[in-house]
Parts: structure tokens; C-alpha cells; sequence
């Protein structure tokens, strides 16, 4: 049944009827439309003309179905308008022939006016009826070779392809409709409509002010883009307004390492295929004062951290030529684990070791010559220590096994490794292993940086130097003659040393450090021969720096040994630990200081020095230098020069090293050095506002009388201004007709005019005063005339504080000028601070004056370890030990498993250390000679980086001691040979001792379970080798065996290895097999050698020889 409604509808209707109607159409794939666009019709509007016709046939189902699917999916929508109409109608003609017959021609005939198609209800916009001359002129319309159809058909194509042309433009239309789903059939219709369409859909929804095209960049973003080029390796912190920024793959590792949100976006930096879809970058951020704490938590996770400032203030931008520009933008600072000097604290230790000294260590070698065990190398290498300008250099020749360089890198500890050029394998896997592992003696990973190393880098760094030292004389010409040989001195370093100093300077030029290179008179050979070396492998097995349970300090040599109250005094602690004196005169001197320390205890000069030094609580050495890198903050100047004013004070009237009340010439030395700096910190804090600089106001800095002329020319122009701005008020109240106004600050905005509402003042407002912000009960006023006062007010301001920041720099300039005096100062607080140390190690019970002797011997009674007995809740059983280079050389170490031997051998090597690094030692009496080297092969560890097997490391470390140990040596050799067979670890190990002892003739301590050896002390007539044991005692039948840890003369002729796997917990049945096992295979020893002692008899009563006689009378006596 028809519906009852008006056959002939109004063309309003008509129009909803449509939209309705392509709401709820289908949309086929486009390729059935175009198909059936060509079989089923040759034009839209061929059909549409054959339907609306009087006598119009039906159209078959087929190409009913066929036009149904001419409506595509939402990006082929270029011939909507005929499209859509030809689909409803053919739909109406399915179902309902009748209305759509009658009703076709007063269709047809209803137009639709100009001016009043607007007022016309459409959910979807207007369009221009395509049928209005069908009916007038078929026949011209209708023909397929009209310019008119072929212009429509060439326009559609062009519409068709311009939207499906561009690569993202579906990922684009999709995220479109995706955005808004309400508008998505609504919209599709007219997405290429033509422009008048997007002029009407642009009038309509105005684009807000800000943004931007998709694909993009803003101004800001390519500046961000510009940089970010030039360091790629860089985490790049970006200042915007009061935060920094984060973009791209830089905010993806921000976030992570610093627990911050990071907003989605692309983390690319370049135009990639994947990100299409994407219109920003990821970003994080923080607040600028946050940046120190966020920047030391990046560069201790080994990131490289840049830092890009803005270079301008919003008030000379407006002023200046750029205004319409981004804010100019600047790298101003880079940072890494080696170069980081902005914080008076540096980077924190951590809760693991820290052993990480802070040194930069740039390496670079020549090629191998040789090869196989035979491989030599030429290496050089340059350390330098940022945060306290030390510099250490080298030049040296190592073995395959690189152990020369292994010594290097665990002495410095580098936070960060420079490689110069390719490294040998070797090499190569060396730093890999110790730069790598988090639990290696730095404490932390190691950052490695890597530079080329062209082939003519010798000669360029050669001028390269030459060049920068010229430059730093040319710039000092009032300087002293001092600072004129440091061009010869530099010129007399090596090859390969000036090659690393040369890539240092370029480094470090990046990071604004390069000043750390001006003073040789801090550079320091690595070898020097007044120092003792010990080697990686001592360094470890003793724990001179750090344990090997847990890495950490706690329970090392260094840890025992500190006592310092300050930090830089700390760090010349660890440096005289690592490299004890070899000396004697200087090593005298020393102790002597320490003993005067020690006697003097609660008299006036030490009472004194130790107030003086308990309160310093800043780091001098590290604050001195960041104001020679013109780092330091205004308040960090004033404590520095406050301390150092408040110490030099103390000493003031220290004339001569005779008025020092210290008979010890380190200590007076280092005392009458102190009060030199007096007249020159005095002279500094004169100019200075104590409580500006605490408040870091940089305004008022300095004293009005030392005052910068441009700062008190910008000072009277910012009073001038405000005094005209105060004037105003006049002029303001009488255009307002009141008797006065005053100025209200509100939000920060100063210098507001209140006007009340509905009062005769608010009628008499001038228009061209500009509304800042109103109440309900007031408004607020800008007068022209105040703006542009205080735009020139904020100018002056600007241009002060650029004025006070240029004065603050030529103020650390001067101070800088008295850099070496004034660090000759805190050098000597160092000495004292760590004199001091060893004086309160002295002081402990059981703690004695070593005596020195130039003859080779250790005399020992009664030493101890010094950290076992610190750690432990009982008391250690002390030891003895005699050897002599004239006498007994060599001790043959046997005993029980878990007797002590270990601890009683690095007992006797700390003892050693310590006394030459001037301690007193733990022991009842001490008589040292003089060592060169002491060298330890301890433990038994594999090495995988190098592919080397456990007996593989015991071998090569024994081979490297063999080759450098002088008989002014101690050797420690602990169960060499066990990595092998008995038989060949027994022929190893007793080669090896007979070559120290004979051959090489050092002080020797070799611990073995080979009772073999113990024969070996018949060979030596002079008995220059002894036999001792660790003592114990044996209980209920050799099951328990109880430890009594002293040292005795003799063999030990069974370790009680049964004994430590009960210790250890193994199940009790495995140990009864266990005991059988060798219970029977000592009876077949013995058996056999009861055989072999037959034979000898029957021999010796057959031919008499007196060699078979020994062998026997041995054989009797190992039985």
C-alpha cells in the first residue's frame, strides 16, 4: 500500500529525502562501480535521463544491483552529486514506479532559486540540481562527445587522482573519520566537492590560530631539526619557555632513564614511511631547575646529554629585528661521564663500589711487530681528570698478554675511554672486558668514545699542539717566565703521548674543558720511577682498593687506611695507595710527618690543623677549577673564597716554615704555603655582597664602588623609567576625572590602573587605554604610555643582566689569574688532610714505625692482616716472617685447606705496601727494605673475553712475573700448577720456584698441596728456601681437624681436603666414599713406594752408590 503523503513533495523534501537515503546506502568496492559504470550505462547522466522520463522502462534486477554499487567507499566520492541522485531514484523505481512516475515530472519541474536554495533543510551541503536541464535539452547533455561531458569526466579524473595520489593520503582519511565519526557518511559526499565547497567548509570551521599543516615542520621544529643533525649521538635537553624538552627518540630513552612521562608521537628524526600517520614528535619534558638532577642521572646511565638554551629574552625578541622569528637557540653545554664539572658534588658514587676516579683516558698504539707469544705493541696514552685538573701521560711497550695496559686502566679507573684510531684485538677485547663490566674495579660501565686517526695524525698533532700552546702564551704575555717553557716541555713528550694530547684538546674543546691542558705543571708520568707499581693483578688479589665479594670499598686497603676529612684530601689518599714511595729519603720524610702527627696529638698546631681541616665541607679542588671553566654559580664563589679566606687566616702570621710550630719540613712546607693566598681572597671578597651572593642575585653581586660603569649606566635608566612611570599617575587620574590612581600588580602584571565598574570614570576611559583584566567589581588599564614604558623598562633590565653576567666572568677571570697559587694551597690541605689519616691510622693499638733498610729484607714479628682484623669479631692470630736476599730468599707455604696460608702471604705484601706508602703498619716490629714490585698470581679464574683457559690465565700471569720481577721483587705465587695434571703441574710448579729462587733471586712466599716440593729445600746449601706449615691439630681419628692459623717451620704432609667438604655441607655418605677412596689409594701409594724402596736396598747392597743411598734415606722420610 502507497504511503499517505503528498505524491508531488516539495523540493525540501526532496533534498532530506536524498540525504536520508545516502545515509543508509551500501558502498561497494569501487572496481564492481567503475565495471558497471561501463557496461550497464555510458553516462550518469544517460540513465538518470532514460528514468525520469514519462515512459521509462524498468530497469532489469541486474543493473538495478549493478547501480546500487556505484556508491564507493569514502575516498572515489568525485561524481557524488549525479551518483547519489541516479541511486535513489532507481531505488524509488524498484518499489515504488507509480510515485516515482507520477511524481517525476513535478520533480522536474520544481527549480530551486539562488537566493533562496540556502534556506533549504539538508543534513549534508547544498548541491546544485544536475537535472535542472536534463529535460530541456537531452539531446545536447546526454551526448557523450560534448565538450561539457568530456570537461566533467577530465575534472573527476583529475579530483580522483589528486586524492589518491599522495602515499598517505588513506592512512590521512582514515584517521580523519577516526576523529570524528559522526560527521563520517555525512562528510564523504563532499570531500571533493570542488573549491567552492572547502571555501564554504573553511568559512565554516575556521582553523585555530597555532596550527599547522600536516607533514609540517614548524619554525621551531626545523631549528630542533638543525641541531639534532650535527649530534646525532646526543641526548639533546631543548629549552622552551620554563621547561626543557625532549623530542623523538631522545624522550623514548629520557623516559626510561628518568622515570617521566613521554608523550606518543614519531621517533624519528627523518620523513619515514612508518610515521606517516604521525603530526609530532614524541616529547617529555621537566622544569629548568630540574635540569643538573635529570642531566647527572643521564650521563651516570653513560648517555652523551647536550644542553640547547635560549640566547634571548622575550623582551629584547620584541625589541629586535627578529620578533616574528623562533627564540635564537644554542648548544651551550655538552656532558659525559668523564667531562661532567657542573656540579660542586659530581656525579654520586652510587651504592656499589665508585671506584671510578673521574679520569678521560685517551689511548692509541701502532701496529703489532712479532706475532703469537712474541707480539709487541707501542702504546700511548694521555689521563686527565676534569673535575681537579690532574694529567697523567705514558709511553710504553706491552706483550700479547697486554698486561702493561691492563695495570693502566685499573690504576686510573677511567670514567671514559677515548680510542684513538683501531685498536689490535687484543687490545680491543682488553677495554671491551674492563670498560663493559659493571663489577670490574671501576665500580661502574665505562663510557667509549672512538675518534679516526688519519696516517698523517702525528704530524697534524704535532702543529696542532704547537698552535694551542702559542696561542695560550701569546694571550698571557704579562704571565712569568715560567709559563714559557711549556711549549719545550710539551715538545719533549713522545710520538704517540702528543697524538692523545692532541685528540684530548679536540675533545674536550666540545665541552668547554680544554683550560685543564694550560698548566703542564700538573702533568705526571704514569711510570715514574719514584713510585712502586702494582700491577692489575696485585691491585685485585689484595684489595687495595676494593673487595672481592661484593666490589664495593668496605673491607679493602684503601678502606682500612682512610681517614681524611675532605674529599680531595680523600682522593690524594687513594693516589699515595696506589703508588707507595720507592725512595727512602722521601719515604722518611714522610713517616717522620706521620709520627710528629701522631706524638703531637692534643697539642696546639695539630689541635689546630685538624679544627681547621673539620670544617671544610666543600670540595676546594673541584670548586677552584669549575670557576677556572667559568662553571661556578655566584654562591659557590663565596664559599670557596670564604673557606680559603677563613683558613689562610688561621695561618696569617706564618712568615717562614719556622713559625709553622712543626719540625717535619712536609708538614711546615705545606703549612707556610697556606697564608700566601691571604692578600689575593681578601682582595676578591672586598668587591663582593655576602648576602647577594647567597641569594645568587647578580644585581647586586658586586659592591656599589667596584660596580661595572654599563651596570650603573642600565641601573639609573631602569630608576629613570620607574620614576616616569610614578609621574604618570598624574597625567592617567586627570583623563579619568578622579584625584589620583595607583598602580596594583595582579598575575604578575604590573603597573595596572583599577577603574570601578559603573562609575563616571569607567565613561571616561580613553579607547586607546588597552583592558588587561577585569572583576565583577573592577577593571584593570594599560595606558599606551605605560606600556611602552615598561617595554623599555624590561629592555634596560635585559641588557643589565647580560651587563652582570659579562662583569661576573671578568671576576672569575681574575680569580683564575691566581689559579696556581691558589691551588698550591689546597694541595697542602690535601697533604696534610691525608697526613693526618695515616697519623689516625697510627694511633691504633698494635700499630708500629716501620724501620727502612737499604739491604733486601723483610723482618716481621707478630704481623697481621690489616682488614681481616678489622672485619673480624675475634682476635687474628698473628705471624712471623724472616727472609733475606744473603739468607733464606723463598718460603715453600703447605698446609691444611682453610689454614690461613693465603691470608698469611697478603698479610706479609700489605705490610710491605703499607710501610712504603709511609704508614705505620700492623705488626709488633717491622723491618722493611726497600721493593720495587710486589707481584701476586692468586685464584684460579678463567678469562672467556680473551678465550683463554683457567691453567691458560695461571700460565701467561706467571710468565709476566717471570719477566719483570727484579730481586728487589716480592713474588707471591699461590698452587701454581693445579690447573693440570699432578704430574705436570708438580714439574711446573717446581721449575718455576727453583728459577725465582736461583735465578731470579727475589723474595719469595709459594703456597702448594704439592708435598713433592718440600725436597726442594735439600738443593739449596745456603738454605735460601724453607719449609713451613700451617699448624693444626688432628681430633677423633683425622676426622676433625682444628685450625690454629700460626706459621711454623716443616711440611704439612696431607691438606684435609675431606675435612673442608664437611665444612661445606656434602652429604655425609659421599664423604665416607670419598675417605675410602683415598684411605685405598694411599695404601697403593705406599705400597709402591715400599717396592720402589726394596729394589733400592737390594741395589745399594749390590753396588754401594751413595745417590741411591740419598734417594732412599728421602724415600724413608716422605713414607
Amino acid at each position: 500500500m502507497a504511503p499517505k503523503s503528498n505524491p508531488f513533495p516539495s523540493s525540501s523534501q526532496k533534498t532530506k529525502q536524498q540525504s536520508i537515503s545516502a545515509f543508509f546506502s551500501t558502498k561497494p568496492p569501487a572496481a564492481k562501480s567503475a565495471a558497471s559504470a561501463n557496461s550497464s550505462v555510458s553516462t550518469p547522466h544517460d540513465l538518470a535521463t532514460t528514468s525520469s522520463g514519462d515512459h521509462a522502462p524498468t530497469p532489469p534486477p541486474a543493473q538495478v544491483s549493478t547501480i546500487r554499487k556505484r556508491a564507493v567507499d569514502r575516498v572515489e566520492e568525485g561524481a557524488e552529486d549525479e551518483a547519489a541522485a541516479l541511486l535513489k531514484r532507481a531505488r524509488l523505481d524498484e518499489t515504488r514506479h507509480t510515485l516515482a512516475q507520477a511524481s517525476a515530472s513535478g520533480l522536474n519541474k520544481s527549480h530551486l532559486l539562488d537566493r533562496t536554495s540556502k534556506y533549504c533543510f539538508s543534513s549534508s551541503p547544498v548541491v546544485a540540481d544536475e537535472n535542472e536541464g536534463m529535460n530541456d535539452d537531452d539531446d545536447d547533455d546526454n551526448d557523450d562527445d560534448s565538450p561539457a561531458a568530456h570537461r566533467r569526466r577530465a575534472e573527476l579524473h583529475r579530483k580522483f587522482v589528486q586524492k589518491l595520489g599522495r602515499p598517505d593520503s588513506f592512512a590521512e582519511l582514515r584517521r580523519r573519520h577516526r576523529a570524528d565519526p559522526s560527521d563520517e557518511e555525512a562528510t564523504e559526499g563532499a570531500e571533493d566537492d570542488g573549491p567552492d565547497h572547502e571555501a564554504l567548509k573553511t568559512a565554516a570551521k575556521p582553523a585555530k590560530k597555532g596550527t599547522k599543516k600536516p607533514g609540517k615542520l614548524t619554525p621551531m621544529e626545523t631549528q630542533y631539526l638543525e641541531i639534532k643533525r650535527k649530534h646525532l649521538d646526543t641526548i639533546i635537553l631543548y629549552e622552551v619557555g620554563y621547561k626543557f624538552q625532549i623530542y623523538g627518540e631522545d624522550a623514548r630513552i629520557a623516559a626510561k632513564e628518568l622515570g617521566i612521562m613521554c608523550i606518543p608521537g614519531k621517533f624519528r628524526y627523518d620523513e619515514h614511511a612508518s610515521e606517516a600517520h604521525l603530526t609530532r614528535f614524541a616529547s617529555a619534558s621537566f622544569p629548568v631547575h630540574r635540569l643538573q638532577v635529570h642531566v647527572k642521572r643521564l650521563v651516570q646511565a653513560n648517555h652523551k646529554v647536550g644542553v640547547v638554551r635560549q640566547l634571548e629574552t622575550a623582551a629584547l625578541k620584541a625589541a629586535g629585528d627578529n620578533r616574528n622569528a623562533p627564540f635564537v637557540r644554542k648548544l651551550t653545554n655538552l656532558y659525559t661521564k668523564g667531562t661532567y664539572v657542573d656540579d660542586i658534588e659530581g656525579l654520586d658514587p652510587g651504592t656499589g663500589a665508585g671506584q671510578s676516579t673521574g679520569y678521560l683516558l685517551c689511548i692509541t698504539e701502532t701496529n703489532a711487530k712479532g706475532w703469537g707469544n712474541d707480539e709487541k705493541i707501542h702504546i700511548g696514552l694521555v689521563a686527565v681528570q676534569p673535575a681537579t685538573g690532574d694529567i697523567v701521560y705514558d709511553d710504553f711497550e706491552d706483550g700479547f698478554m697486554r698486561s702493561e695496559l691492563e695495570t693502566r686502566i685499573l690504576h686510573i679507573a677511567p670514567a671514559e675511554l677515548l680510542i684513538v684510531g683501531p685498536l689490535s684485538k687484543a687490545s680491543e677485547k682488553l677495554v671491551d672486558h674492563l670498560s663493559a663490566s659493571k663489577t670490574n674495579v671501576f665500580g661502574d660501565k665505562a663510557r667509549v668514545e672512538r675518534v679516526e686517526k688519519p696516517k698523517t695524525m702525528a704530524a697534524q698533532s704535532y702543529s696542532h699542539i704547537s698552535n694551542f700552546y702559542a696561542e695560550k702564551m701569546d694571550s698571557r704575555r704579562g704571565a712569568s717566565d715560567d709559563q714559557r717553557t711549556i711549549l719545550d716541555k710539551v715538545h719533549q713528550l713522545s710520538e704517540h703521548v702528543t697524538i692523545c694530547l692532541s685528540a684530548m684538546i679536540t675533545y674536550l674543546t666540545d665541552y668547554g674543558l680544554e683550560h685543564v691542558f694550560d698548566l703542564t705543571k700538573y702533568f705526571q708520568p704514569f711510570s715514574a720511577r719514584s713510585y712502586m707499581l702494582l700491577n692489575g693483578n696485585t691491585l685485585t688479589s689484595l684489595e687495595i682498593y676494593q673487595n672481592q665479594t661484593d666490589n664495593t670499598s668496605k673491607g679493602s686497603l684503601f678502606w682500612t687506611m682512610d681517614r681524611t676529612k675532605t674529599r680531595f684530601g680523600q682522593r690524594l689518599l687513594r693516589k699515595w695507595i696506589g703508588r707507595p714511595l720507592v725512595h727512602k729519603t722521601c719515604l722518611e720524610e714522610r713517616i717522620a710527618a706521620v709520627e710528629e702527627l701522631k706524638e703531637g696529638q692534643n697539642t696546639r698546631p695539630v689541635d689546630k690543623l685538624m679544627f681547621v681541616l673539620g670544617k671544610i665541607r666543600t670540595d676546594l679542588e673541584k670548586a677552584l677549577l669549575r670557576i677556572y671553566y667559568q662553571k661556578s654559580s655566584r654562591a659557590e664563589v663565596l664559599v670557596a673564597l670564604q673557606i680559603l679566606q677563613d683558613i689562610s687566616s688561621q695561618y696569617v702570621n706564618v712568615e717562614t716554615a719556622s713559625d709553622t710550630g712543626f719540625r717535619s719540613s712536609v708538614l711546615s712546607d705545606a703549612v707556610s704555603s697556606i697564608p700566601r693566598i691571604h692578600e689575593d681572597v681578601n682582595s676578591f671578597l672586598e668587591k663582593v655582597n655576602a648576602q647577594a651572593a647567597r641569594d645568587d642575585d647578580k644585581y647586586s653581586f658586586f659592591r656599589e664602588e667596584y660596580e661595572a660603569e654599563d651596570i650603573n649606566d642600565y641601573k639609573l635608566s631602569i630608576a629613570s623609567v620607574e620614576d616616569d612611570l610614578n609621574g604618570h599617575k598624574k597625567e592617567a587620574a586627570a583623563k579619568i576625572g578622579t584625584g589620583q590612581v595607583t598602580y596594583v600588580t595582579v598575575s604578575g602584571i604590573e603597573y595596572l590602573i583599577e577603574v570601578k565598574r559603573k562609575s563616571p570614570q569607567e565613561k571616561r576611559v580613553p579607547a586607546s587605554w588597552q583592558q588587561i583584566s577585569s572583576t565583577k567589581a573592577v577593571v584593570r588599564f594599560h595606558t599606551p604610555e605605560v606600556k611602552r614604558m615598561i617595554q623599555q623598562r624590561d629592555q634596560y633590565k635585559e641588557s643589565l643582566a647580560a651587563a652582570c653576567d659579562t662583569a661576573f666572568k671578568r671576576f672569575l677571570e681574575d680569580i683564575s689569574a691566581k689559579y696556581q697559587d691558589l691551588r698550591d694551597c689546597i694541595q697542602a690541605l690535601a697533604t696534610l688532610d691525608a697526613l693526618l689519616s695515616l697519623a689516625t691510622l697510627a694511633s691504633q693499638p698494635g700499630y708500629v714505625k716501620p724501620t727502612f733498610s737499604d739491604d733486601i729484607e723483610l723482618s716481621i714479628s707478630e704481623g697481621r692482616h690489616p682488614m681481616v682484623e678489622q672485619v673480624l669479631l675475634d682476635n687474628y692470630v698473628p705471624n712471623d716472617v724472616h727472609l733475606s736476599h744473603k739468607s733464606t730468599r723463598g718460603l715453600l707455604v703447605t698446609g691444611p685447606n682453610m689454614g690461613g696460608k693465603s691470608s698469611y702471604v697478603r698479610s706479609v705484601a700489605l705490610i710491605c705496601i703499607m710501610g712504603q706508602i709511609g704508614s705505620y703498619v700492623p705488626a709488633a716490629e717491622a723491618r722493611l727494605g726497600i721493593l720495587d714490585a710486589v707481584f701476586l698470581r692468586m685464584g684460579a679464574f678463567d678469562n672467556m673475553m680473551k678465550g683463554e683457559s683457567t691453567f691458560m690465565v695461571e700460565l701467561n700471569e706467571t710468565s709476566d712475573i717471570l719477566k719483570s720481577a727484579t730481586p728487589r721483587s716480592l713474588v707471591i705465587l699461590d698452587e701454581l700448577g693445579r690447573g693440570t695434571s699432578t704430574f705436570d703441574g708438580v714439574a711446573i710448579a717446581e721449575a718455576v720456584l727453583d728459577y725465582v729462587i736461583r735465578d731470579l733471586q727475589s723474595l719469595t712466599l709459594f703456597i702448594t698441596h704439592y708435598q713433592h716440593l718440600a725436597k726442594l729445600q735439600d738443593r739449596f746449601d745456603a738454605r735460601e728456601l724453607k719449609n713451613v706449615h700451617m699448624r693444626f691439630e688432628e681430633r677423633d681419628g683425622g676426622k676433625e681437624v682444628v685450625f690454629l692459623y700460626e706459621a711454623a717451620e716443616g711440611t704439612s704432609h696431607r691438606s684435609y681436603g675431606l675435612n673442608v667438604a664437611r665444612l661445606a655441607k656434602i652429604p655425609e655418605k659421599v664423604i665416607e666414599v670419598a675417605g675410602g677412596k683415598s684411605r685405598e689409594l694411599e695404601e697403593v701409594m705406599a705400597a709402591c713406594k715400599l717396592g720402589n724402596m726394596s729394589r733400592m736396598v737390594k741395589g745399594l747392597l749390590t753396588d754401594g752408590n751413595e745417590a741411591v743411598l740419598e734417594k732412599l734415606v728421602e724415600g724413608v722420610n716422605q713414607l
